[in-house]
């Protein structure tokens, strides 16, 4: 797979293309006019769909005091 595309190619062989830039970590640019418009990169490690966001955010309360006893929950409010 070449490095640097058209558009119209890239339409053309998007599913191909994809695989390829899965399988051998190579991106693509695709132009437009001679003009770059986007970049095909493969997906590193963290941005795997499960997970992404693992480690980014801290509960910094208890969350215990927010919470009431189930039994005097009415759940038929």
């Amino acid at each position: 797979m070449p490095n640097e595309m058209s558009a119209s190619k890239f339409k053309a062989e998007c599913l191909a293309v994809l695989d390829d830039v899965a399988s051998s970590g190579r991106e693509v640019v695709v132009t437009k006019r001679g003009r770059p418009v986007a970049r095909v990169v493969p997906m590193g490690p963290r941005s795997s769909r499960f997970g992404v966001m693992k480690g980014t955010a801290r509960i910094l309360v208890d969350t215990d005091e927010f919470l009431s006893p189930l039994d005097e929950w009415d759940a038929e409010r």
